[in-house]
């Protein structure tokens, strides 16, 4: 089979490369297309577009497959924790227990948000949607750490990854919460991952 897929524009003839995927499937890669030629293509709905090259996630929207890291979403819903996929989703495979610990450690200590990030949570109606409000607020995050918007370097991606994490999980429980309209509260170190009543 040919690597490569020929496509003649106004009698010039351009060739692209054929790149294959984790799970085998072949795409065309036009990323020259338009420095190349000046055209681009028209794609209704992304139906027919790869949006990029992945190792971490592979999505089947019309059989329904999703993947991280190789595993189905349904492995991991049933027998992982939300720390051990995220370790998964950033290190490429599952936590040993020491590498668990150490992850968990460092949410817990960066789960707390800035008190005056709490303060917009008060601007926010009761009937905004929780996603909504979550946006908001990790974007907000960065004014409060700009370390958050310059990145690192790989002694501080650690610390990065668990500030971020930890603050989307804080973020999340406080919006839900505010949807529920229930006053947030300083959260607890993590024990469950799945939401509970108003107390």
């Amino acid at each position: 089979m040919s690597k490569e897929a020929k496509i003649e524009l106004d009698g010039k003839p351009y060739r692209f490369p054929v790149v294959e995927g984790t799970e085998g499937e072949k795409a065309i890669d036009i990323s020259t297309l338009r420095s190349l030629s000046g055209y681009i293509t028209l794609d209704d709905g992304y139906a027919n577009t790869g949006c990029c090259l992945s190792r971490i996630t592979f999505i089947d929207g019309e059989k329904g497959i999703l993947r991280y890291r190789g595993i189905p979403i349904e492995e991991l819903a049933e027998k992982s924790t939300f720390i051990e996929t995220a370790f998964l989703i950033i290190y490429g495979h599952l936590p040993a227990r020491a590498e668990l610990k150490k992850l968990s450690d460092l949410l817990t200590a960066n789960q707390s948000l800035h008190e005056d990030m709490k303060c917009h949570f008060e601007g926010f109606p009761s009937s905004a949607h929780p996603m909504a409000m979550l946006s908001s607020m990790i974007n907000a995050a960065s004014c409060f750490d700009p370390g958050l918007m310059r990145g690192g370097n790989s002694g501080s991606f650690e610390l990065h990854v668990a500030q971020l994490i930890s603050q989307v999980r804080t973020i999340a429980a406080f919006s839900y919460r505010k949807s529920r309209g229930c006053q947030s509260s300083t959260p607890r170190p993590l024990t469950s991952t799945r939401p509970t009543s108003c107390t």
